[in-house]
């Protein structure tokens, strides 16, 4: 009785009742041979028909080593068969084998011995194709060594998440021996927070099969807890020839160096808008406590989460920075803040005066002319930063951690401090954010000072400009007069404009409005000069042309400035008004019950030019009849035609007020610009009935 007869068929497992099956021996496709004592073959697998090409009813009965072998192998085969019979050692080799078709395939077999409950013996043979295991081996080695062997981290998680192959330089990145890993799950492994995203790209392709690849994680490991580390990390699904999930394979590429290099070039180029951003937005305008506030708008939040700028107060008066032997004594300009919180209050309100303790970084950076950096504060450090105990309790509550002063220092001078801290940007300052602070602080410094400087020049212009003008009397034979000088704007330089009232004889009053182009100090000199000689001239009795033309000889030696003016004479007796122009903008004359009209006078060309007669013009002035001069600041702008704003000083001259005085303050008020960035002279004479 053959053996396959007496085998009772097993039934198939379902896949519910335990786990499936491997893949392996699928793919080696291992044929089962069962042979009799004598060699012949009692049982033949559906493998072995694949192998061998024979079916089982061609091999079953057959002796298998004339079936299965060529001539001259038989013998050997028929030899070894009966060692592992009589023995019961098994036998492993490769044999070339006839195939069905007559070709030759070498076969990887392995052979034993068998005995069932009879003592009777049997052969078995387990055979694959020689060509597919040395495939399988190469994989298999190949696979062993690029694990163990590998640079780069390399891991394998099965479907829980838990690690079954580790190789040592994942073990390494780490900072857990391989055995550690097996069996531990990913979080217990990685615990940090940086590795939750890691964590959640794992399950992702897990469940959905499609790879993640070059995922950058950013944290740090118990391998080295004190420092930041970069990987990037590629995950891909694990299944069988069979489309079972086995698990997820994870290579790690450690970009650590790669990282921080991007980081390091990424800061730089933020340094780098910084400084071009700050170089466009400080010092827009000559005004200290302004350029100030850009300073700290530029910084915060780019670079600190508060910053304070405080300037010293002597040199805010007098241009000077010698403190003497004093504590040094700040005006604050500019306090901001990234965030609202109470750690605003903590330094000095900008307008403020305050001094700081010699600890202090202010006061060490007025007396050393060098930054102070704390990377980390520490201890009684907020109290050593702050202007007093509830400062830095402020200052503590908020979170404050790094702290850095740098000097304002503009042509040698230390002019101020600026303090910078952090609070919610966690990173301490380093010598990097110092060098950029000490940067745009150099900036900033110089137009302060520039401001500075340009303030107390434009004072002394404008102290010496107010000094040379008149004191008008507001009642003159046969007039009422007003009068108004604007200088410029704290933007621009005082100029050279100015108005006059000279008393004659016979009642007679001179009317004079000039401006000197130019600025500063060098044009109120000129325009003291030319008024000075008006008045002499004026004594001589000369009519208004004549007045010009000497003035203009006048002018013309005192080169390179040149003036525009308008000279007026009024006679209250005889209520005639003589005027001559020298290159000046047209006088307005409003008479009663008639519109505003700009005089239709001979132009002539501004003092200084030469060569060209003045004309004199000669009108009525009859009481109650107004006669308005001015300068081009009252009507001139950078963007609206001359005409359009003639016209406005026409609309607005319509409307009559109860005094001149009034008509001054409205015209000033309606037509200059608060920020004009030229002077204004305004000179208003109404004509009176002339008393006895």
């Amino acid at each position: 009785m053959s053996r396959a007869k007496q085998r009772p068929e097993q039934p198939d497992l379902d896949d519910d009742r335990g786990p499936g099956p491997s893949g392996l021996m699928d793919l080696l496709a291992v044929a089962a041979v069962l042979l009799e004592a004598d060699g012949r073959i009692d049982m033949w697998s559906p493998q072995a028909e694949e192998l061998f090409g024979y079916s089982r009813s061609e091999a079953v009965g057959q002796y298998a080593a004339p079936l299965l072998l060529h001539p001259e192998h038989q013998d050997r085969a028929i030899r070894l068969f009966a060692e592992v019979m009589e023995t019961g050692r098994g036998w492993a080799g490769a044999f070339p084998v006839r195939t069905r078709e007559g070709g030759t395939r070498l076969v990887e077999f392995r052979n034993m011995r068998l005995t069932d409950s009879l003592g009777d013996h049997y052969a078995l043979g387990l055979a694959t194709d020689r060509s597919t295991l040395r495939q399988v081996e190469r994989n298999l080695a190949l696979s062993t060594r690029l694990v163990t062997q590998a640079p780069i981290g390399l891991s394998v998680l099965d479907t829980d998440l838990r690690y079954v192959v580790v190789n040592p330089a994942l073990a390494a990145m780490h900072g857990v021996p391989e055995a550690d890993h097996v069996g531990r799950s990913f979080r217990e492994i990685l615990s940090g927070p940086w590795f939750l995203p890691a964590e959640a790209a794992i399950q992702k392709v897990l469940s959905t099969g499609v790879p993640v690849v070059d995922q950058q994680v950013v944290g740090r490991t118990a391998a080295d807890p004190g420092h930041e580390h970069a990987w990037a990390v590629s995950i891909y699904r694990l299944e069988d020839h069979l489309g079972h999930v086995l698990g997820v394979a994870n290579v790690v590429v450690d970009v650590t160096d790669r990282y921080q290099a991007a980081k390091q070039a990424d800061r730089a180029q933020r340094r780098l808008r910084l400084m071009a951003t700050g170089s466009a937005r400080i010092g827009t305008t000559l005004e200290a406590e302004r350029t100030a506030g850009e300073l700290a708008d530029v910084l915060v939040p780019a670079l600190a989460d508060f910053v304070a700028v405080d300037l010293l107060d002597p040199f805010l008066r007098t241009g000077r920075t010698d403190i003497g032997e004093e504590p040094a004594l700040f005006r604050a300009l500019a306090v901001k803040a990234a965030h609202p919180t109470d750690a605003a209050e903590a330094p000095a309100r900008p307008g403020t005066l305050t001094t700081y303790h010699a600890d202090h970084p202010a006061a060490r950076c007025i007396r050393t002319h060098r930054p102070v950096l704390i990377s980390h504060l520490r201890g009684g450090d907020l109290d050593r930063i702050a202007t007093d105990s509830d400062a830095a309790r402020r200052l503590a509550e908020a979170g404050v951690h790094t702290d850095m002063a740098v000097p304002l220092i503009a042509r040698g001078q230390t002019i101020g401090v600026m303090g910078l801290a952090r609070a919610r940007n966690p990173a301490p300052f380093d010598e990097d954010d110092l060098a950029l602070a000490c940067e745009l602080a150099s900036v900033a410094a110089l137009s302060i000072d520039n401001a500075v400087l340009h303030q107390h020049i434009r004072s002394a212009a404008e102290t010496l400009q107010r000094s040379l003008l008149p004191r008008l009397s507001p009642r003159h034979p046969g007039l009422e007069v007003a009068a108004r000088y604007r200088p410029a704007t704290a933007f621009s330089e005082v100029g050279g404009d100015w108005y006059d009232v000279i008393a004659l004889d016979g009642d007679r009053t001179a009317l004079i409005v000039g401006d000197v182009m130019g600025s500063g100090i060098p044009a109120a000199t000129t325009m003291g000069r030319l008024r000075t000689a008006t008045s002499t001239l004026a004594d001589l009795d000369l009519d208004p042309a004549r007045i010009l033309t000497h003035l203009d000889r006048i002018t013309h030696g005192l080169d390179p400035y040149i003036a525009t003016c308008v000279y007026a004479v009024y006679d209250p007796h005889r209520a005639r008004l003589q005027v001559s122009s020298a290159g000046h903008l047209p006088p307005v004359m409003v008479r009663a019950g008639r519109p505003p009209e700009l005089l239709d006078l001979p132009t002539g060309t501004p003092l200084g030019v030469g060569g060209v007669p003045f004309a004199t013009t000669s009108l009525d002035l009859a009481p109650g009849d107004a006669l308005i001069l001015y300068t081009d600041g009252l009507v001139e702008t950078r963007h609206d035609p001359i005409d359009a704003r003639l016209a406005d000083l026409l609309r607005l001259l319509a409307r009559p007020d109860r005094s001149i005085e009034e008509t001054c303050d409205r015209l000033l008020r309606q037509l200059r610009h608060p920020a004009g960035h030229d002077d204004v002279a305004l000179l208003i004479a109404r004509a009176q009935p002339l008393e006895a």
